[in-house]
């Protein structure tokens, strides 16, 4: 598995809360934060079919 990282450099007189906030926004962009959620616990494979079914579109019946 290939590791995932994003920077963010501090810029001079920039706060930390704000390079915070910037770290997160690039963590969420890539996709890292909701891969990281997801690999929080074990999730057993009935499960993960289960969310993949209710997460796709359904089909409309004419």
């Amino acid at each position: 598995m290939a590791q995932e990282t994003c920077e963010v450099k501090v810029r001079r007189g920039e706060s930390v809360d704000r390079a915070l906030r910037r770290l997160k926004k690039a963590l969420d962009k890539e996709g890292i934060l909701k891969t990281m959620r997801a690999k929080r616990c074990y999730e057993k494979p009935s499960e993960k079919k289960k969310r993949l079914k209710n997460s796709r579109p359904s089909n409309p019946s004419y």
